[in-house]
């Protein structure tokens, strides 16, 4: 399939404090790589802090990765102007976790969906057309135009904020947990429009939550990300059916009342003890070694020699899309 999002070795590193900062950088995002297909969704899950929302930034240019590249249907962004980024980037929209601090209180709903087919020098008469066809796609009242956002519920706002990024006429949205701060039954609420959007409109979706339940539900194709890093992905059926990494485990057995400890995903993933987690990471310590590793039931010494890299578990075209990075994994177990 063609590919409308390749990301190459991103890393993101934000600079310590002082003359040697840059040498105690924190490593936010390390070294992904990552393709999206055109008119798929991809879903990216992982627990809070582990560099998703960091990594959805330096994928969109709003935050520059340290180095790396992203590729955007041919197009090396890096290589863009300041100027033909922003022309460029109304091709690629983001709909945020909180839609409170997404929207200006101080405007209306109208004039939050005018600026930017003010900025596209769409005419007044069509602004107004525009935005009533939009706010009915999402299910807002034409009516209430003139309303500001804190006359509007949680779900309501995120609904104009949907409405919003779709105003520039995109071909990728990047969703960072646009359901997160919403009630349950809005949620299923808000996932539906967005399933319906993306058919109408033929949309390329990255789906980026802690809910592996949730990402699972919504995408073709599944990332699990700890500590910066990827460290499974799979076609969506495939990791849910088989998962390998040790974290990928952990995290189905937690969903609350799935069947996946029915299936033997929990045996063997008991948690440690904080000593045993302490001493873990002291060994460790400047090695390079996994990441996961002191957190991990089935670690051992070639752990903490080196990093494991992402490999493939087949050679077939589907086994050959599940890529793990851990050593103590294979296909099926």
């Amino acid at each position: 399939m063609d590919q409308l999002i390749e990301c190459k070795d991103i890393v993101k590193i934000y600079r310590g404090r002082g003359l040697a900062g840059a040498a105690r950088g924190f490593k936010a995002v390390d070294g992904i790589n990552l393709s999206v297909a055109k008119k798929t969704s991809f879903g990216l899950v992982g627990e809070s802090g582990c560099g998703k929302t960091t990594f959805a930034r330096t994928l969109l240019y709003l935050d520059p990765p340290s180095s790396g590249s992203v590729r955007y249907d041919g197009v090396e962004l890096g290589t863009l102007s300041h100027r033909e980024l922003r022309k460029f980037r109304k091709r690629m929209q983001i709909v945020f976790q909180d839609p409170n601090s997404a929207l200006n209180p101080k405007m209306s709903i109208f004039d939050s969906l005018s600026e930017g087919l003010i900025n596209r020098r769409i005419d007044k008469d069509e602004r107004g057309r525009r935005i009533k066809d939009l706010l009915d796609l999402v299910g807002i009242s034409y009516a209430y135009k003139n309303r500001y956002p804190h006359e509007f519920s949680g779900g309501q706002k995120q609904r104009i904020v949907i409405a919003r990024a779709l105003s520039m006429e995109p071909d990728f949205l990047l969703l960072d947990e646009p359901v997160s701060n919403l009630d349950v039954s809005i949620q299923a609420q808000i996932i539906n429009l967005l399933s319906d959007l993306k058919k109408e409109f033929s949309l390329t979706y990255l789906f980026i939550s802690h809910d592996l339940n949730l990402v699972s539900y919504m995408c073709d194709t599944v990332g699990v990300m700890f500590k910066g890093k990827i460290v499974e992905q799979a076609p969506t059926d495939l990791l849910v059916s088989n998962p390998t990494h040790p974290y990928t485990r952990r995290l189905l057995a937690s969903i609350p009342g799935a069947a996946f400890g029915e299936r033997g995903l929990s045996k063997g993933l008991e948690e440690e003890s904080v000593l045993v987690i302490e001493a873990r990471k002291a060994q460790r310590q400047g090695s390079g070694g996994c990441p996961y590793y002191p957190f991990c039931p089935i670690g051992d010494g070639e752990c903490t020699s080196r990093a494991p890299g992402l490999r493939s578990l087949g050679d077939d075209t589907i086994s050959s899309r599940h890529v793990v990075s851990c050593f103590k994994t294979e296909a099926g177990t």
